[in-house]
């Protein structure tokens, strides 16, 4: 029997992980009753802490940047969404803003969600 409950202080929530760490060692096969209270336990996990740290969404160069990175990209292979390699590096430098065309092509060609890309930069 699982004795799953919601997760309410910093107590609870560091049991939680304790448990889920063990869980995770055991490397249980979906289906079987370690591995449904692992999954189940990502659940009350994800509410807390979406609760107690919040973290916003990347602004659109850290999106970009982090596109890039993940699919082993170089600013020239984003020329089709932005535009020449000059410009290329002017986004990236956050020295010229996305044009709405831009925000559109690199979230249709990358998959970057719409949301980091029109969040503005967080200029030094």
């Amino acid at each position: 029997m699982m004795d799953i409950r919601p997760i309410h202080t910093k107590a609870d929530h560091k049991a939680a992980l304790k448990l889920v760490s063990r869980l995770v060692d055991l490397d249980p096969a979906r289906g079987t009753p370690d591995g449904d209270l692992l999954e189940i336990m990502s659940v009350p996990i994800a509410a807390y802490e979406a609760r107690h740290f919040p973290t916003e969404p990347a602004d659109s160069i850290e999106a970009i940047k982090f596109r890039m990175d993940r699919q082993g990209l170089v600013p020239r292979a984003l020329g089709p969404m932005i535009g020449r390699t000059n410009r290329v590096y002017e986004v990236l430098a956050g020295r010229r803003p996305l044009t709405l065309a831009m925000v559109w092509r690199l979230h249709k060609q990358l998959g970057i969600r719409a949301e980091s890309l029109i969040r503005p930069p967080k200029l030094a």
